[in-house]
């Protein structure tokens, strides 16, 4: 049952991307900040670990789960100190950050990016 509501919740946060991308003028780079900001958002209200405990990577995978991640790390961090506080979102969420980095500079390497042409 744990790999059902991984993917139901996951599902879910597509699907309000999706919904929000189909109905709204917001285009997808400020869809994906809001999903970031919800994620903190919720961690700071101490709404998102719960969803977390109930859909474990169906909730941190997706986007939201990247703003956890950071307010997570800088909670903790706020525990023993100013500048942990500081580097606490950088360590909890270094993987992530060092693994897109990685793809998406060896993609730059393969392909020849190209701008839409207006």
């Amino acid at each position: 049952m744990e790999y059902f509501w991984a993917f139901v919740t996951g599902g879910v946060i597509c699907t309000i991307g999706q919904i929000l991308m189909d109905t709204t003028k917001l285009t997808a780079p400020r869809i994906l900040v809001i999903f970031v900001v919800s994620g903190v958002i919720l961690q700071a209200l101490h709404l998102y670990q719960p969803i977390v405990d109930f859909a474990g990577n169906g909730a941190t995978v997706p986007l939201p789960g990247f703003g956890y991640s950071l307010a997570k790390g800088a909670m903790e961090g706020a525990e023993k100190g100013f500048l942990a506080a500081i580097t606490g979102p950088l360590k909890s969420t270094a993987a992530g950050i060092g693994t897109a980095l990685t793809f998406g500079y060896l993609i730059s390497l393969i392909f020849t990016p190209k701008s839409p042409k207006r």
